[in-house]
């Protein structure tokens, strides 16, 4: 009886590939770059330039107009008109009532406080005398 020799590398070959496979998936997945700005964005509170028609009316548009506008606004104070706002800004309600100060109704009405952001825009606009710009 003659025994036949048995060709073991064609079963090795794929063995000795696993190593290598491992290694390159690692290698794959270890090269993950991302920039910084993109992973943790930072929000800028731009208050360069703070103007009515820029920063004001975009805030009262969404937070505001919803019921302070039209031909029967809530309250009877209407936001959605220069003059209306103006008026507001002159006896004191439009910064009480957003910055939810003591003796003030509280503005959103049943909804969350403005951000710190667009309470900043609105604060500088007064402060800078409420123009119509």
């Amino acid at each position: 009886m003659v025994m036949q020799k048995k060709n073991y590398t064609k079963i090795n070959k794929p063995l000795k590939l696993i190593p290598i496979v491992f290694i390159l998936l690692f290698y794959i997945s270890s090269c993950y770059n991302d920039k910084a700005e993109i992973l943790y964005p930072q929000t800028v509170c731009d208050t360069t330039v703070v103007t009515y028609s820029r920063s004001v009316i975009p805030i009262l548009s969404s937070n505001c107009i919803t019921c302070h506008g039209g031909n029967t606004p809530s309250a009877g104070i209407k936001l959605d008109d220069y003059i209306s706002v103006k008026q507001q800004v002159d006896n004191g309600r439009l910064w009480g009532a957003v910055a939810q100060l003591a003796n003030y109704s509280p503005m959103p009405k049943n909804g969350n406080k403005l951000n710190t952001c667009s309470l900043e825009k609105i604060r500088l606009w007064i402060v800078a005398g409420a123009p119509n710009n």
